[in-house]
């Protein structure tokens, strides 16, 4: 597939919006490896190679076992999350899902008990976002492989 467009040349305010977003969620005190968990859960559910590559990426080199990456599609069956990262898993499953599920009230008082009010809005925002993100991705095909994380990006060049 080629990329239909590049969304960052295309928009370049509206890129800026969302950065700004991302920059809020990335210092709003929820753990970098749950957000990549739910970045990479709902990634799977929307097919986002994209979103898949680069998550997965960022989550390996921020330290993110590959087991746990590996299994997390199946992660109900798997016991290498713990109970806050089940419940924000499966509040990412139904907000994702949120056009098939409503977002029932037994999906909200499983995730309840885990995260204060911030928290949960902080979340519910994150998932929002790559849900977002999925979208943008898929619909105008953004060129998926090239992804390097920060860190990795710098060694590479600094290796050239």
């Amino acid at each position: 597939m080629h990329q239909r467009l590049d969304y960052s040349k295309a928009s370049p305010d509206a890129l800026k919006a969302v950065l700004g977003v991302e920059k809020y969620l990335r210092g709003c005190g929820l753990e970098h490896s749950l957000l990549e968990l739910v970045k990479m859960r709902a990634s799977q559910i929307n097919g986002c190679a994209y979103c898949l590559d680069m998550h997965s990426k960022d989550a390996l080199a921020a330290g993110e076992t590959e087991q746990r990456l590996f299994v997390l599609n199946a992660w109900r069956e798997a016991p290498f999350y713990s109970d806050r990262e089940r419940a924000a898993l499966a509040w990412t499953e139904a907000v994702t899902l949120v056009a098939d599920t409503g977002v029932p009230d037994d999906e909200f008082d499983e995730v309840r008990p885990h995260f204060d009010d911030k928290e949960l809005m902080d979340l519910t925002l994150a998932i929002g976002m790559i849900n977002m993100w999925n979208r943008i991705a898929i619909s105008l095909r953004a060129k998926v492989g090239d992804y390097q994380p920060p860190r990795m990006a710098q060694h590479a060049a600094a290796a050239s």
